[in-house]
């Protein structure tokens, strides 16, 4: 149901490359709530997805080609919406991450270190290139909203997620910092969410994901989060009801980051151990 939350907005989503992204799902939502979009992602994941599919379901939305770690490429994006609209816009969701050493399954304390400057390159400092080159050029108005997508590896320990897990650190850092300053020039703000594992096309090639999931399914009061759901979330923080929250890491993981322990998994241990 539509409530037309984001009547008027315009706005720029990173990172749809297929019907399992959570960023394509937000875009079909930030769509459906009013706002107008431009989509965008890196040259070889415009080839391989199906960005132009998700384009006509958005009234046609512009496609503008851009890796996210690169300034020149961002200028060209942001411009070009601009153009496209006629004047600024009021949100931005990064969806953006990759780990080459996730794909090529080298061990975390094994790690390639010219892999992981791209890790961090791609799935971090890109933020920040997204934030600067955004004040750079002015490209965001009064009480915009700026989102990343985060995990909580971040804060705890997830063996199998390997590099990533500094990224999404480094990701939420940088949203602070950030977030501080962009509130201090522009009246923009800057968050992270934190959500459950999903199965996307990116999540799932993480090693021991389906581990991840259902240890996290057990353990979360209301489940893990489907995509949906986080694309609601996305849609509220992009409205004007949440106009003075920055800074922020917020979890959208079904009460997974604050449960201890839960019924299902004590269960479990008692059936392992025969009690």
């Amino acid at each position: 149901m539509s409530h037309q939350l984001l009547k008027g907005k315009k706005g720029i989503i990173f990172g749809a490359l297929d019907e399992r992204s959570i960023a394509w799902k937000t875009a079909l939502r930030v769509v459906d709530e009013g706002a107008e979009i431009v989509l965008s992602n890196a040259p070889i994941a415009l080839r391989m997805g199906k960005i132009n599919e998700l384009a006509a379901q958005c009234n046609n939305a512009p496609v503008i080609g851009a890796d996210a770690t690169s300034i020149a490429d961002l200028e060209n994006l942001y411009l070009k919406t601009m153009e496209h609209f006629g004047g600024k816009i009021d949100f931005v969701l990064h969806s953006i991450g990759m780990s080459p050493n996730v794909r090529k399954s080298i061990h975390y304390t094994e790690t390639n270190y010219d892999n992981f400057l791209k890790t961090l390159d791609v799935s971090a400092l890109s933020f920040h290139k997204v934030l600067q080159t955004a004040l750079k050029l002015d490209l965001i108005n009064e009480w915009g909203s700026v989102l990343g997508l985060s995990y909580i590896a971040a804060q705890r320990a997830f063996p199998s997620y390997n590099d990533m897990a500094e990224a999404k650190s480094l990701l939420e850092s940088i949203a602070r910092s950030f977030g501080y300053h962009y509130g201090i020039r522009k009246k923009v703000r800057v968050n992270t969410i934190s959500q459950s594992p999903t199965p996307t096309t990116a999540g799932s090639g993480v090693s021991g994901f389906d581990e991840f999931f259902s240890f996290a399914q057990k353990m979360s009061p209301l489940g893990n989060a489907p995509a949906e759901d986080c694309a609601n979330y996305c849609v509220l923080m992009f409205s004007d009801y949440t106009r003075m929250v920055t800074m922020q890491n917020l979890f959208h993981d079904g009460g997974f980051s604050f449960t201890g322990v839960s019924y299902d998994l004590a269960a479990e241990l008692r059936k392992a151990q025969g009690l």
